[in-house]
């Protein structure tokens, strides 16, 4: 079952600005880049170090702990597709951002 979970009023980043929220057992970073909004996962999948905080290049997040770089819209890290961070589409309904879970046995 889809779940389309509100981003808080407070935790709706500015461009360029990226804000971290706890929903039930995630932990999410969601990134507005030149307006456009990102969420994913805030844990490296390499050991777990968060994502919120690592260095921003264009749509580009770089996790503090290893270096690791990983692309905000597909989730991949760069020039691999082999190691992926979970990434969410973020859909905005009458002003409202929301961050779409989708269960994994029906993702594409």
């Amino acid at each position: 079952m889809t779940r389309r979970i509100p981003v808080p009023a407070g935790k709706h980043p500015q461009a360029g600005s990226r804000a971290l929220f706890e929903f039930e057992d995630k932990s999410l970073a969601l990134f507005n880049v030149e307006g456009e909004l990102f969420a994913i996962d805030d844990s490296c999948p390499h050991q777990g170090a968060s994502l919120c905080g690592g260095r921003l290049e264009g749509k580009v997040i770089q996790c503090c702990a290893h270096g690791l770089r990983f692309d905000l819209r597909s989730g991949f890290m760069l020039n691999s597709t082999q190691v992926k961070v979970a990434r969410y589409p973020v859909e905005i309904v009458d002003g409202q951002a929301f961050i779409v879970i989708v269960p994994e046995e029906s993702a594409p």
